[in-house]
């Protein structure tokens, strides 16, 4: 589902790797965790993963199509298969819960019928329902979280990254945003976590790939976060 071959990513004229032959294989239905400290790599990574940025050297594959190569007119096309959920929320506050879940779905020309319906199953997912009149500055950092959780899931993407879900909240709304992600990813969809929270780590159990100054130092295949090599 997602595999990084010898990826190398370097910043400053090639002095500072960002990240270091990495190689990683993530098959599909797996729920895995990307750990590691400030500067270990993980921002660039999730960011190679949804082509933000294009590495210097390596091949990266997503959903079975090399993005390495993948020309700027199709990148819309590969994002459709992946949800993408953020720290910061990037809600768009003109708008309501309904509608900022829906512009996803209006995005890839969904009929409104189908919009509709898919809304209103991701908000039920979420556990946001009662608030699709809201708009983001009426809700709870929690709430906002759900919202774009459930914006990311709406048009049903085979792979859902999530880069610091949790960061913004206290352990309660954390856990409620990781149950969710449980229940996504026991439905079928490959779920990738950039975190730097030991303690959801440790609750969840799942596959852990640790990241040190741009290098691999430990995949562990479930749960717990092991020491470095």
């Amino acid at each position: 589902m997602i595999r990084l071959e010898n990826v190398t990513k370097t910043y400053d004229d090639n002095k500072t790797h960002a990240l270091d032959h990495v190689n990683i294989n993530i098959k599909k239905g797996e729920f895995v965790f990307i750990v590691g400290d400030s500067g270990a790599g993980k921002s660039t990574l999730f960011k190679l993963l949804i082509k933000e940025l294009q590495p210097t050297s390596g091949d990266i594959y997503v959903n079975g199509k090399c993005i390495t190569r993948l020309r700027r007119r199709k990148i819309p096309m590969l994002r459709r298969d992946i949800g993408v959920v953020f720290q910061d929320f990037r809600l768009l506050k003109d708008r309501n819960v309904y509608e900022n879940i829906a512009f996803a779905q209006r995005a890839i020309s969904a009929p409104p019928s189908q919009i509709k319906k898919n809304v209103a199953e991701v908000l039920t997912l979420a556990g946001i329902s009662e608030k699709y009149r809201s708009f983001p500055d009426q809700l709870s950092g929690g709430e906002q979280q759900r919202v774009a959780l459930a914006r990311a899931l709406v048009n049903k993407p085979k792979i859902l990254l999530a880069d610091e879900p949790t960061g913004n909240l206290d352990p309660g709304n954390s856990q409620i945003i990781m149950d969710i992600l449980e229940e996504v990813n026991r439905r079928g969809t490959t779920v990738v976590v950039v975190t730097h929270n030991h303690e959801i780590v440790r609750q969840m159990n799942k596959r852990v790939i640790n990241l040190k100054n741009g290098i691999v130092v430990n995949d562990i295949r479930e749960g717990g976060l092991a020491s470095e090599r």
